[in-house]
């Protein structure tokens, strides 16, 4: 069975061994004649993925316990994978989303790292830098790159600790990876939004 989450700039898609990571051509070129359950955020597409007859969107499908209208249906197959936690989907935009008890309790969103890192560039030409992949909360900074780098991390960390003691901390996303290593004991799953609408189709428990 093929499953697809739907980004702003990508086709995550599910093959049932491992996920690609496709661009919105590619993915429709490869499989538009194969049987696919989709999911979306990007509205743009909606027209022509409706026009894909082999394709279904099973966003109605995705229903959790305190949910709000407006949101997004990816962040929905992501709390319906663990019924407790806290999950942070590091994209273009950083969710945090808080599940206790099969319900959805809250969350925040955030810019994603590259455009925190942008940010930076439009207050002045002599802040424009990238990310340090290697930093130490441990210490203060002592370049302009560090200090930029430390200041974007640290504050996420902060957040995200206030609301996550006691509870499991789940990543997913472009840079959760990189983002997780910051965090004690964090879990690390690209399969996240997989396993909840695997879930949502009764695959899994």
């Amino acid at each position: 069975m093929l499953l697809a989450d739907i980004g702003n700039t990508h086709f995550h898609i599910y093959n049932g061994k491992e996920v690609e990571h496709l661009t919105y051509d590619d993915a429709i070129e490869k499989y538009q004649k194969q049987k696919l359950y989709y999911i979306s955020v990007n509205h743009k597409l909606s027209d022509k993925i409706e026009k894909i007859q082999a394709w279904k969107n099973i966003a109605p499908l995705m229903q959790i316990e305190g949910e709000y209208e407006t949101m997004g249906i990816d962040r929905k197959a992501l709390c319906l994978s663990h019924n407790n936690g806290v999950f942070v989907d590091a994209g273009s935009a950083i969710t945090v989303d808080v599940m206790e008890d099969h319900t959805y309790l809250g969350g925040f969103i955030l810019p994603g790292l590259k455009h925190y890192v942008q940010s930076y560039k439009s207050i002045s030409p002599v802040l424009e830098t990238v990310l340090t992949e290697e930093l130490s909360l441990n210490h203060l900074a002592t370049t302009t790159k560090e200090q930029i780098s430390y200041g974007i991390i640290a504050s996420i960390k902060a957040l995200i600790d206030k609301h996550s003691k006691g509870k499991t901390l789940y990543f997913t996303g472009g840079d959760g990876k990189f983002l997780s290593t910051f965090f004690k004991d964090a879990i690390y799953d690209e399969m996240l939004v997989f396993n909840g609408m695997q879930k949502a189709l009764g695959i899994i428990d």
